[in-house]
């Protein structure tokens, strides 16, 4: 009784480890329209610390998410937060994939219904959010 006493620590920390393990690979999305339904559910349903996984790693992704975050978390009123959270998400026709490690995905969600475009990039065969698209011009980005 005493071993399995002092075994169950190491069993616990091994069903962790293994139950991490499976979490990372569900979140890795096989293409640039997973990673953008991924992301964008993961915003709207104000899951920043899950939408952060799927965006490029550099400073200007994270200082959007951070302004993203504070701005659903202290101006979004609960009423908003919950439509959003129940909005689904609508991929338009026009996707451009750029070359075979770059897409600009077109899409709105059903509550604003604004269209809006998402750059998605392939980095090392992961696919990735990149917000650094916002910053272009209007009138660079393909229609």
């Amino acid at each position: 009784m005493k071993k399995l006493i002092q075994l169950t620590p190491l069993l616990i920390f091994l069903l962790s480890a293994c139950n991490d393990s499976t979490k990372e690979e569900e979140i890795k999305p096989a293409n640039g329209m997973e990673a953008a339904s991924k992301f964008l559910r993961a915003a709207l349903d104000g899951d920043y610390k899950k939408a952060r996984t799927y965006l490029v790693k550099d400073s200007t992704n994270n200082q959007m998410i951070d302004i993203y975050e504070k701005d659903y978390n202290n101006n979004l009123p609960p009423d908003d937060k919950t439509k959003y959270k129940s909005a689904s998400i609508r991929f338009l026709k026009e996707t451009h994939e750029l070359n075979d490690s770059t897409t600009i995905i077109h899409y709105s969600n059903s509550y604003k219904n604004k269209p809006d475009s998402l750059k998605i990039i392939r980095i090392n065969g992961q696919w990735f959010v990149d917000l650094n698209f916002t910053f272009q011009p209007k009138d660079s980005i393909p229609k």
